[in-house]
Parts: C-alpha cells; structure tokens; sequence
C-alpha cells in the first residue's frame, strides 16, 4: 500500500485573522477539528502540520504535541519547501495538500478523491487531483492529491515567489507538463463559504459546530448544506467576502 500523508500548513500570522488556527470553535481549536476530521478518513497513514520557524508558531508546535500529531517547521515564505522537507521527512508516497482553515473538511469527500487518484496512479494516469481546478464544491473543502515525485519536480522547478508561496500552481498553470484530473461534486455548491478567513467565516462555522456537531458528532457535506439552505441568514453572514488572489 502507498503511504498516503496529509499535510496541513499552519501558521499564526494570517492577515486577514491572526491566530485563526488557534480559535476557539465548540471547545476546540480550529486546529484540532481539522486534524480530528482529517483522523476520520480511512485511507490517510499519517497527518502532518508543517508551520514555520517563527517563534509566533510554537503555539503550533504545542498543540500539535497535544494533538499526537508530527510536526515539522520550515520557511515561512517558501511554503513549498516546507512541504516538500515534511513530506520527504514522513516518507510520504502521496501527499495530500489540506490549509489549516478548513474547520470542516469532509473525510468521506477525501476517501473518495483518494480512491480515485489511486486508481488513476497505479496506471500513471495523474500527477494532480483536486477539487478546485473546477469548484463545484464549497470553499474550505478543499484537497489536492499529488505524489512525492511530482512534489520533488515542482521543488526543483517553481522559481516565482507565488509559486513557491502557494505550493501548487506550478502543477496547475502547466496542463501540457502535467496530468491533472478534476474531482467533480454530486451537485455544484461552489457559492457556499465554510472556509475560515474572517470574522464573519468564524460566526458562521461557530454556529454550524453548534447545531449540528453535538458531542462532537462528525459532519459531512450534506449535512451541513442542507442546514444553511434551510438557515439563509447564517449563510448570507459571509457570502460577500472575497477570497485573497494568488500572488
């Protein structure tokens, strides 16, 4: 069996929500539900939180102790290289790309890109899977699967700063270079926000942990679409913000 490690970068210095890592949701870290989520798929062999060698980010060493999981600290700025030193450091065959502001990651959703992509490597018909190259699922589900050769290419390659800051657009922006393969949705629910960036991204994941996520009940995609349809004004919270561009 391929080793498959998630690797989830973490930092406390976002713009936009300093220490969103470390909010407080249901009890809980962001962190943790992230990691606790991740614990739930039954196809991933190790989870990994790569931060950075900032002093700021030993809060995300300790937790990550706390949490049982590996941690691996690396260049702030050149995120690829963080990823590539985890990955190559966990002995990682594919690697699965997750941001720490994903509170509500859905482990079934990642089973099923995984099983996918695995079908599709063992005839090396993918360098690069994801559920973004056409989003048609809500942001803060989202997942890119790729294994350590590919990771160990771009490493060597990406020269621009966004590249290497982004991890992944070297892949993505060189169709010709690269086979990428698009995880589609049962039904397109791109307009949904459940990604933490803001404050108003934390009012609504907080009142999602609070009504549906009862002892610490996992839930998934459908579940918790079919509670903002049926809530209108939680999802109107955040659904004029403006996800950051690239660069």
């Amino acid at each position: 069996m391929l080793k498959v490690v998630v690797i989830i970068q973490a930092r406390m210095g976002s713009t936009r929500l300093p220490g969103k890592v470390m909010k407080q949701i249901a009890g809980k870290t962001v962190l943790e539900h992230v990691v606790d989520r991740i614990r739930q798929s039954k196809l991933v062999n190790e989870v990994v939180i790569a931060t950075t060698i900032k002093d700021d980010d030993l809060a995300i060493v300790k937790e990550s102790e706390r949490l049982g999981v590996s941690c691996f600290r690396g260049s702030e700025e050149d995120v690829l290289s963080r990823y590539y030193y985890a990955a190559k450091e966990s002995n990682a065959e594919i690697v699965v790309r997750i941001t720490s502001d994903c509170p509500l990651i859905d482990p079934a959703v990642l089973d099923e890109m995984l099983v996918k992509f695995i079908g599709l490597y063992e005839r090396r018909e993918v360098d690069y899977l994801s559920n973004t190259l056409q989003r048609t699922f809500p942001r803060g589900l989202d997942a890119e699967i790729f294994p350590f050769e590919i990771l160990e290419k771009i490493f060597n390659e990406a020269k621009q700063d966004y590249e290497r800051e982004h991890v992944t657009p070297y892949i993505y922006q060189n169709p010709d270079q690269f086979k990428l393969v698009g995880f589609k949705n049962h039904h397109d629910y791109s307009d949904y926000r459940l990604t933490l960036d803001t404050e108003e991204d934390l009012m609504v994941i907080t009142k999602i942990y609070e009504n549906l996520c009862v002892d610490d009940k996992i839930v998934y995609q459908d579940e918790v679409i079919k509670f903002m349809e049926n809530n209108p004004d939680i999802k109107a919270i955040n659904e004029s913000i403006k996800q950051k561009e690239l660069g």
